[in-house]
């Protein structure tokens, strides 16, 4: 890995983004998208005429192209949820964040490709740095288009690791708010415990300004943590030797300006357990019309869920989310003394491949604790490809988190441009 440089840090620079992006910002990502879309395939609906002749509202994101994850309900776009059973479905209204965002004059773009359901198999998007690789799931169109500059924003969620992953495979930045701080009203879930509405964006400018309009609070100006926890989660040797080392790299950069001590959190190793057991219990109940009606159009990998889920007793599913509450109190212990913890985004870079979307397996201890997380590119790994950094905050508290992550942006180096629109 290169030696890496640090950028200046600027604590009094506002974060509060001025978004515009006028008719030729628009023109711009149209563009970018008739010349790049047929190879990534981002999008699963697009109108360029509809687009085209949109006049955005005035507003906090007044023309900022939005792609929309197609898990999340459109009444000019047809929502199909990744799924062939709902081929052609147009749902009569938007989803309320749809809505929210059009009102701060946000662009729908088009419909992003997701994962079936939100789970875990694939989609046809390309990560824009390498072709061949993963983009990530299951917010993968949204992340693609992103990275790609095809949209200002893309509205994403999470349920495992399906912000938090994407974003680090695609080098952008992420944020999954803490649990209930969107509405979910017209996004379909995959399961009541964990799913979350989040955003993507180039940079944390872009993620302040959405959670502004989908959450309600601004962050201010960016703020040096006194202390922060580098938790390398009891699954690091999971992850890649890169990945390690990028994470390693964040943590030097980061401790020139404040502290980073190690942070052990072995007591919280039955997390992965907890989700996989919850998450599945309840997928079995949120999926039963389409597993009951139409069994054959669904995946090996949603019937697998289903079959795990099944065989879940409510007993032992009320025993893990007691447990879970266990350590949601827990881990707001670990807040008492640090401001942010450091961990990894993903194993380290896209996997090669479209036929799977990568391990979540750096994701779901956070996802069952509720915690907000901001993910942020600038690191990179063997081959070159982005690596993200995922920074975690005490539930509740996101605007701090984006404080403290323009903080740390500010000291990482600056996110790749995939050469795919280097020359847009």
């Amino acid at each position: 890995m290169k030696t890496i440089e640090r950028k200046k840090v600027l604590p009094e620079r506002s974060i509060q983004p001025v978004m515009a992006s006028t008719q030729n910002g628009i023109d711009r990502m149209l563009k970018i998208i008739e010349a790049v879309e047929p190879q990534i395939g981002a999008f699963c609906a697009f109108d360029r005429a509809r687009i085209h002749g949109f006049v955005p509202r005035p507003g906090l994101l007044s023309g900022v192209g939005v792609g929309v994850k197609d898990i999340i309900e459109t009444k000019d776009f047809p929502t199909t949820y990744g799924s062939p059973i709902y081929d052609g479905f147009r749902p009569r209204a938007d989803a309320t964040c749809v809505s929210l965002l059009e009102r701060a004059g946000a662009v729908n773009m088009g419909k992003t490709v997701t994962t079936e359901f939100a789970f875990f198999r694939p989609g046809k998007t390309r990560n824009p740095h390498d072709l061949n690789r993963t983009p990530g799931g299951s917010s993968s169109g949204s992340a693609a288009a992103v990275a790609a500059g095809m949209v200002g924003l893309g509205l994403a969620s999470q349920t495992a690791a399906s912000l938090t992953r994407p974003a680090s495979y695609c080098g952008i930045a992420g944020l999954k708010p803490s649990f209930g701080s969107y509405s979910l009203a017209g996004v379909k879930g995959l399961a009541p415990s964990f799913d979350t509405l989040g955003v993507l964006a180039p940079n944390v400018a872009g993620l302040v300004a959405a959670h502004g309009v989908l959450g309600g609070g601004m962050a201010g100006h960016p703020v040096r943590p006194t202390r922060i926890g580098f938790c390398r989660t009891p699954w690091w040797n999971q992850g890649k030797a890169d990945m390690h080392l990028a994470l390693e790299n964040a943590a030097e950069l980061l401790g020139a300006e404040t502290l980073v001590e190690p942070l052990a959190l072995d007591g919280f190793v039955e997390g992965e357990g907890l989700h996989k057991l919850i998450m599945s219990y309840e997928a079995v109940q949120v999926l039963a019309s389409e597993y009951d009606n139409h069994a054959n159009l669904l995946s090996p990998q949603i019937l697998a869920l289903i079959r795990s889920g099944t065989a879940v007793s409510y007993d032992d599913y009320l025993a893990a989310r007691i447990k879970a509450r266990q350590l949601r109190r827990e881990i707001s212990e670990v807040f008492e003394n640090y401001d942010v913890l450091l961990a990894p985004a993903a194993p380290g870079e896209a996997p090669l491949g479209l036929e799977v979307t990568g391990d979540p397996i750096f994701s779901r201890l956070w996802t069952l604790l509720r915690l907000p997380s901001v993910t942020l590119p600038g690191m990179v790994g063997e081959n070159g490809l982005p690596i993200g950094i995922q920074l975690l905050g005490a539930r509740n508290t996101d605007e701090k988190l984006l404080e403290y992550a323009a903080w740390a942006e500010s000291l990482l180096p600056p996110r790749q441009i995939p050469k795919i629109v280097a020359n847009y």
